[in-house]
């Protein structure tokens, strides 16, 4: 028997690969990550696979699979030390499916990509379309695609509510010698519809009249909580530049990112990341990395909504009129994340990776534009998989 028959997946997808015995060039992978924050708050595990399969010469197909399991607790934008709760318990999980199916036509590659989300109050369908070009001898690579969403929010007790996404994205990449490449990629995204966070609320202390028996009244200050309103529109730019080189001398890669994203809600990011890969011998590699991450805070965050000319918060709210959110993600914060990836090559066909990474969130810039303290996580986040290559 021939140690290498066709997988039963290849031949589902091009039959006659069975009928000529032939095996295409094929990759699956398995990973499983774990995420877990500090103090019993969020964890998330995830369990992925995905694979590529080179149907023939000009044509390939690759998939992915996820499931996500999510609990622990959330802050809900309420402030602490008051009667309304600063966490909020969180249970899902998220089922993903996504396969795409790209060809070859001269120096084009063209690639159409559909996937599907699911969870108990989300659902989110995409379409991708994308085309790569190679010139200049394969040492020049220009990318440029388009990506849609297509999401459903079912948002309690207000049924089922509407977002879309779109996304226009073009990259470059060059061979500069035989140890650099730098690659430069921009991408112009647009999201409309329902994009409040169902879940996270803002705080605003009214006052509550009432007879003091003597016939005058007292005012009692009442701790309540209304949902955000966030835009109904958001347009984003993300500009990511990134080299990469290989140093003969230490028999290793280093690489580095900078990454530069704005958006019409005020937030200006930066993004810094640096790693190095390091051959150990023939089948072993260890991928040290750091991460530093800064944003500031949106211009309609606050930390409650007390002084706004607001009468009644609307108990549906749609974006219009003023915006406000005490969601910790809008406001203004750093985050650094470094660890290490470890790579073992068993052979020509089998290999694994681990992970293990440390992230840290902390508040930056003045007090009215960073959230509570304890509203930031750290975070463990470990990784393991398999792969196998035939």
């Amino acid at each position: 028997m021939s140690p290498r028959q066709p997988l039963v997946l290849a031949t589902l997808l091009c039959p006659s690969l069975q009928s000529q015995g032939e095996t295409p060039p094929q990759r699956y992978d398995y990973s499983y990550q774990l995420y877990q924050e500090d103090d019993d708050r969020i964890k998330i595990e995830s369990h992925y696979i995905r694979g590529q399969i080179e149907l023939n010469d000009t044509t390939s197909f690759r998939f992915q699979w996820l499931n996500d399991a999510i609990t622990g607790s959330s802050p809900t934008g309420a402030l602490p030390g008051g009667i309304q709760p600063f966490y909020a318990n969180v249970e899902d999980v998220r089922t993903g499916i996504l396969g795409a199916i790209s060809r070859q036509f001269g120096d084009h590659k063209v690639e159409l990509e559909v996937s599907r989300s699911k969870e108990h109050d989300y659902l989110s369908r995409g379409l991708a379309l994308s085309d790569t070009l190679e010139l200049n001898q394969k040492n020049t690579t220009v990318s440029y695609g388009f990506n849609f969403l297509n999401d459903i929010v079912l948002v309690p007790g207000l049924g089922e509510h509407r977002k879309y996404s779109y996304d226009w994205f073009t990259g470059l990449s060059q061979i500069v010698d035989k140890d650099t490449v730098v690659s430069a990629n921009l991408t112009l995204g647009y999201n409309e519809g329902y994009l409040n966070d169902p879940y996270k609320v803002v705080q605003r202390t009214d006052i509550v009249t009432v007879p003091d028996g003597l016939g005058g009244t007292i005012d009692i200050p009442v701790d309540n909580l209304y949902r955000e309103n966030r835009p109904d529109t958001r347009f984003r730019q993300v500009l990511q530049l990134e080299a990469r080189r290989y140093v003969d001398q230490a028999d290793g890669v280093i690489d580095g990112i900078l990454r530069l994203s704005h958006d019409d809600y005020g937030v200006f990011s930066q993004t810094i990341q640096l790693e190095w890969r390091q051959a150990v011998g023939d089948h072993f590699q260890v991928v040290p990395f750091v991460r530093f991450y800064h944003q500031n805070a949106a211009s309609f965050f606050v930390h409650s909504i007390d002084g706004l000319p607001i009468t009644t918060p609307s108990s549906n709210p749609d974006g219009s009129g003023i915006n406000y959110s005490a969601d910790y993600r809008l406001s203004s914060f750093n985050a650094l994340s470094g660890g290490v990836r470890l790579r073992y090559q068993f052979n020509d066909i089998f290999s694994a990776t681990t992970s293990y990474e440390r992230y840290v969130m902390s508040g930056s810039g003045s007090a009215k534009d960073r959230s509570p303290e304890q509203s930031y996580a750290s975070a463990n986040i470990w990784t393991i998989g398999i792969s196998a290559e035939f």
